[in-house]
């Protein structure tokens, strides 16, 4: 039998199988037994016509369409969750509950905080929730997709496409500046340090046109890293704006010319969270304004 709707007791069970990947300790994480979880899934794999996970000795591990099937369930539990919530918040004029983001390291460190200390200033009861999430692959929008996160901060090429589902909208495009060891007698002459995530399209064609800069030779994990390595004297970098607003002695940061490399760095929801007022009011609060951090040279590259 199909076509029969679960219910978000049901939908819970599910969530518990695939975080905790199995039955017994998801009927331990519930409170219930392990034939009361297993002969649950059954019932919820039986109306909707599908398997949704593999048994075996290792547990139970989402199919296909099990990850589709948990995708769905995780949006709709938060839905239901701000149905009450934002009811009740709009009821007493202010915002509640948790609030879930997922960003990569740098926009965590910088650009979340400020956004996020005005925010619960406004609404403390509003509980934030940072999850760091690298942009590789599918990235802090992924988390988006799959209804781990209301909202990501992400890094978006000009003519990239977001899957379907989900929005995207401006928050700022930032330079990418030349960082190199201060004092040095010929900077241009050391290694460049690149990190795996800097993978912008705009940048890459930007870099191809440069002759001046040497082969990539060094690539590290993230780009705060690389800026450690510059100010060590281990080699240059050519970095996002944003990164530079972590102090580091004994480097000289360089404009790159008239027309740099630069940035896009956007929020992503799902239509859905987008309504959330917790969402829109952070929404307003990434796009004010910053300042730029300083350049101790403005010498162009």
């Amino acid at each position: 039998m199909t076509g029969v709707d679960l219910n978000p007791a049901e939908l819970r069970l599910l969530i518990a199988v695939d975080r905790t990947g199995s039955f017994t300790a998801a009927a331990a994480d519930l409170g219930m037994t392990q034939s009361a979880v297993s002969h649950a899934v059954q019932g919820c794999e039986r109306r909707i016509g599908v398997v949704l996970f593999e048994r075996g000795r290792n547990g139970a591990k989402a199919t296909a369409a099990g990850q589709r099937a948990l995708v769905h369930a995780r949006q709709i539990l938060r839905q239901l969750d701000l149905l009450s919530a934002e009811a009740r918040d709009a009821a007493a004029g202010t915002v509640t509950g948790p609030l879930r983001i997922a960003a990569f390291r740098s926009a965590a460190a910088h650009l979340l905080p400020p956004a996020l200390e005005r925010l619960t200033n406004r609404y403390p009861g509003l509980k934030p929730r940072v999850l760091i999430v690298p942009e590789l692959g599918r990235g802090t929008a992924g988390e988006v997709a799959d209804g781990h996160a209301d909202l990501a901060i992400a890094t978006l090429a000009e003519d990239a496409a977001l899957p379907p589902g989900l929005l995207a909208g401006d928050l700022l495009r930032e330079p990418y500046l030349l960082v190199h060891p201060a004092g040095h007698p010929a900077p241009r002459t050391l290694p460049l340090i690149d990190w795996v995530e800097n993978c912008s399209s705009y940048t890459r064609a930007w870099w191809a046109r440069q002759d001046w800069l040497p082969p990539v030779t060094l690539d590290v994990a993230d780009d705060g890293v690389a800026l450690s390595m510059v100010g060590q004297g281990i080699g240059m970098a050519i970095l996002p704006e944003m990164t530079l607003k972590t102090p580091v002695p004994n480097i000289t940061v360089e404009q790159l010319g008239d027309r740099p490399p630069t940035r896009r760095i956007v929020h992503v929801t799902t239509p859905a969270t987008r309504s959330s007022l917790a969402v829109r009011e952070l929404i307003r609060e990434l796009r004010r304004p910053r300042p730029s951090p300083a350049l101790e040279s403005t010498t162009t590259a």
